[in-house]
């Protein structure tokens, strides 16, 4: 837990909140009664985090209108992002989980790890304050969208691009991935009709993605 800790940049005063945010409902279930699931705190923390995500996007981005302040956070506090931080603070190793999720892969689950990172967030909430789970957020969260990604979704201004002209398909695909899981690099590629057009590379899929589409909105535009 120290370590856990360690990498969170924030000391428990109470250990058992970060215990009882580690505890899934299969390890509860088989408690018979002595623990109880994280669920609740990740009800909770689910809440912290969009306030803050939103209250950092509101006071961060004063012209962004609505619809992209909606989107840009619901990129944030998706899934996939979470797995992301669960990833960076290797938080499976530490989950608590019944012998049947054990050994279905539960350790590794996406939906697990993410319902994890929101009760960490929720536990370090009541242990310390939503200064210290502000700290957290803006660390492992919000710190994506200060990447030179220029705060814009490329993704969407090329497909506004190419919509223009109707027939044409985008997709984009891993094209390679290199580095230990917590500093991973990825590599996109977006291919217009199948032929590529941009590539980018990130910490994670979704920034290569970003990247990728940025370098295909230049080359179109010229």
């Amino acid at each position: 837990m120290k370590v856990l800790q360690e990498k969170l940049g924030y000391f428990f005063q109470d250990i058992s909140l970060l215990e009882h945010a580690l505890t899934h409902s299969s390890f509860a279930n088989e408690s018979r009664g002595r623990y109880t699931s994280n669920e609740r705190l990740e009800f909770l923390g689910d809440s912290v985090l969009g306030m803050v995500v939103a209250d950092h996007l509101y006071r961060t981005f004063p012209d962004m209108p609505e619809g992209e302040l909606t989107r840009t956070r619901a990129a944030l506090v998706c899934e996939e992002s979470l797995v992301e931080v669960a990833q960076e603070l290797n938080l499976g190793e530490y989950l608590r989980l019944g012998k049947g999720e054990e050994l279905s892969g539960g350790r590794h689950r996406p939906s697990i790890q993410a319902d994890a990172v929101e009760a960490v967030l929720a536990a370090v909430y009541l242990d310390g304050g939503i200064g210290s789970a502000r700290k957290i957020i803006q660390r492992y969260v919000l710190s994506k969208t200060e990447k030179p990604t220029g705060h814009r979704d490329y993704k969407t201004a090329l497909q506004e691009l190419i919509q223009r002209e109707s027939g044409h398909t985008l997709t984009y695909r891993l094209t390679g991935e290199e580095g230990p899981d917590h500093a991973k690099i990825f590599w996109v590629e977006v291919c217009l009709n199948d032929e590529a057009v941009g590539s980018g590379k990130g910490h994670s899929k979704k920034e290569a993605e970003q990247m990728a589409a940025k370098a295909a909105i230049e080359r179109l535009e010229k």
